[in-house]
């Protein structure tokens, strides 16, 4: 019989060393947030790259302490929140994060499905149905430990974006010129496009998800917070440190990629309004090969199927932790039936809008709004959670983490106030 050590190391090394951080980043980049680096690129070309470098310290220093607050206490964000605020605010709070994870479910599967019938042809609503039933057998029939390794190796799916860049041609010194020197344009139409990178990169979402999946983690591994010692608790510390900064710097590094394509190739060629993902593919096709045409679209089907499970999962959590029901995708449905009713609904309620007359595109605008003024009071409550003994223990966060970290609510707080100001108008 195989030793437990012997079983270990037949994983692979990739999965053995990363975790609910570099999932967390990749499902940063879903389809609805490829439309939008792609749209940024290709309406103000490489003027917009500096932006992904601006938000990642920011992003890293929101992450860690959203990993740090489920990995100390035990209790995902929502939990943490009912124990330490007011209940009001925090059903306002979740109800919004189901709205626009929801319209984010929607506009991403709408996206996988056109992506889709651009490769094979057919029908883009069969194709949602489709990505929708398959991403809800996937939370509600797999157990967590079956479905994480399937969710950190749809994180490498992402490298196409990478292999997009390099079947066109980008004159790196240009890209090296702008971003050592950034432009900064005038007018609304900049200011929103620098607003959407940021509310696309540091979304509500991520902070539920990320911090529920620590939770998951010591569940899975049988660490009760309190009772382990503090040389094994720093341990993953550094664990957690480490898979949190390189998830959201591999989720960047995605980014900014995404942009070079629609900045040196859309953007070179004069065509500046893309909206959607399939607008992206479409475009890229006659200017940039099928390659390049048929590495987008793969990109957005993969990108789709690793984030709509971290959407719908994020508002389950959310909700679960609310009210107080069992929650974990490492438990069976019916351990947990209203944790999975929430994961149902989101996906059915997102793959049902495709057939309605609202465009997803637009009404992630309204969810992009959504975010970010549900973001401000949540992020700066976990600021406030990261510097309770009673829930971080002995390992409350550290300065410089605190300082990036109001420094990450403060940028939202602005993006907020601009995209408030942009509407009034």
């Amino acid at each position: 019989m195989k030793t437990e050590l012997e079983k270990k190391h037949r994983i692979p090394s990739f999965l053995r060393h990363v975790g609910p951080g570099i999932i967390t980043g990749a499902a940063d980049d879903d389809p609805s947030g490829i439309a939008t680096y792609t749209q940024a690129g290709a309406q103000f070309g490489s003027g917009v790259l500096w932006t992904v470098f601006l938000s990642l310290p920011f992003m890293i220093a929101i992450q860690l302490v959203s990993a740090r607050i489920g990995r100390q206490s035990g209790k995902g964000i929502a939990a943490n929140l009912r124990e330490h605020s007011s209940t009001r605010l925090l059903v306002v709070v979740v109800s919004l994060l189901v709205v626009a994870n929801t319209i984010n479910i929607a506009a991403d599967i709408s996206a996988m499905g056109e992506a889709l019938q651009l490769i094979v042809g057919g029908g883009e609503h069969f194709h949602s149905v489709i990505f929708g039933v398959i991403t809800v057998l996937l939370q509600v029939f797999i157990p967590y430990r079956k479905l994480a390794p399937i969710l950190k190796w749809l994180t490498l799916s992402l490298l196409v974006y990478v292999a997009l860049a390099f079947t066109v041609n980008i004159p790196w010194a240009s890209v090296a010129h702008d971003l050592a020197f950034p432009r900064i344009e005038n007018g609304s139409a900049f200011a929103m496009t620098v607003v959407a990178v940021l509310g696309t990169t540091i979304s509500p979402y991520l902070f539920f998800w990320q911090a529920s999946q620590e939770v998951e983690e010591m569940r899975l591994h049988g660490i009760r917070p309190g009772r382990e010692q503090i040389y094994s608790a720093r341990k993953d510390m550094r664990r957690l440190r480490f898979d949190t900064i390189i998830g959201m710097t591999f989720s960047n590094v995605i980014a900014f990629f995404i942009m070079l394509a629609g900045a040196f190739v859309l953007h070179a060629s004069g065509m500046l309004d893309i909206k959607t993902a399939k607008d992206a593919a479409t475009a890229l096709r006659p200017l940039a090969g099928d390659t390049a045409f048929i590495l987008f679209s793969i990109g957005i089907i993969t990108t789709g199927m690793l984030a709509v499970p971290v959407l719908a999962s994020s508002s389950a959590y959310a909700v679960a932790e609310c009210f107080g029901w069992p929650d974990g995708l490492q438990r069976r449905w019916n351990e947990a039936k209203g944790f999975y009713a929430i994961i149902t609904l989101a996906t059915i309620v997102g793959t049902l809008l495709d057939f309605t007359p609202i465009d997803p595109m637009k009404a992630l605008y309204f969810s992009a709004v959504i975010n970010g003024a549900v973001a401000v009071p949540i992020m700066a409550a976990m600021m406030i959670l990261s510097s309770k003994v009673e829930v971080m223990g002995s390992l409350v966060v550290k300065r410089k983490t605190l300082v990036f970290g109001w420094g990450a609510v403060s940028l939202m707080l602005m993006a907020v106030f601009i995209m408030l100001v942009d509407m009034i108008k």
